[in-house]
């Protein structure tokens, strides 16, 4: 599995507080099945993390988890909120993405419903760097417009969720915008955003198959992240048909 949202990196946002911390968090992915993971740090107005700190940190990190033997991989990235985002430079933006690839990792506000959502992402969009939605679920924007992430998707952007948002652990209406997007077909990547070994932890597999979604795991969990990353199409979604429970509530 490749985990394209992680905080991983010490010391530098909500994250780990020290190295310690961030072994941790790597021995947990490795015992989960994930392999590779993105280290996407906050860049926002609340943690300024600029693009050398994080290229800094996750060589420090590699050769951490080498001298300790732990059989993962980290790339740099980061989760970039959408109003700092905006006042950034196509070079500054690219200093941002998502490994070597074109993908931006974007957060749209959380607790606050922030209208313009659509033309901020469009500017990010001009600055030439393809948009992924950092879990578009949790985001208060998405719920109060049912059909902003759709228009958003149809314009050109990729939606991440959040794996234990599927099992209940932001809330059952997290949880209900979680399932129904991802029935929909707008979801086309599960990362864990874990911010440490324990309360939020690194896991993909266990939650889609704990959320009635195994089917999707390796494309959502590893095909996906692994085109996005190379900078090449992604794959088509395989078959898949939600619960009927699910179906009928969706139309509703």
């Amino acid at each position: 599995m490749i985990d394209l949202h992680c905080h991983i990196l010490p010391g530098v946002d909500d994250g780990p507080a020290d190295l310690e911390g961030s072994l941790a968090m790597a021995r947990e992915h490795v015992a989960r099945g994930t392999r590779t993971v993105i280290a996407t740090p906050h860049v926002s107005w609340d943690y300024p993390t600029t693009a050398d700190e994080i290229t800094t940190g996750v060589a420090a990190l590699n050769a951490a988890l080498r001298e300790e033997g732990i059989e993962l991989e980290v790339l740099a990235g980061a989760e970039v909120a959408l109003t700092r985002a905006v006042d950034l430079t196509a070079k500054q933006l690219a200093g941002f993405r998502l490994g070597d690839g074109p993908w931006l990792l974007l957060e749209a506000p959380i607790s606050v419903d922030s209208p313009g959502v659509e033309g901020l992402v469009g500017i990010v969009q001009s600055r030439g760097v393809r948009v992924l939605l950092a879990h578009p679920e949790r985001c208060a924007s998405f719920h109060t417009d049912p059909d902003l992430l759709a228009r958003l998707v149809a314009g050109g952007c990729r939606a991440q969720v959040t794996a234990n948002a599927l099992t209940g652990f932001f809330g059952r209406t997290v949880q209900a915008s979680a399932r129904r997007y991802v029935d929909a077909g707008l979801v086309h990547v599960v990362s864990s955003d874990s911010h440490d070994a324990t309360h939020r932890s690194p896991g993909l597999i266990h939650e889609m198959e704990e959320a009635g979604y195994a089917p999707l795991t390796e494309w959502m969990g590893e095909q996906v992240p692994r085109s996005m990353l190379a900078g090449i199409p992604i794959p088509p979604r395989p078959p898949f048909q939600p619960a009927p429970e699910r179906r009928r509530w969706f139309r509703r």
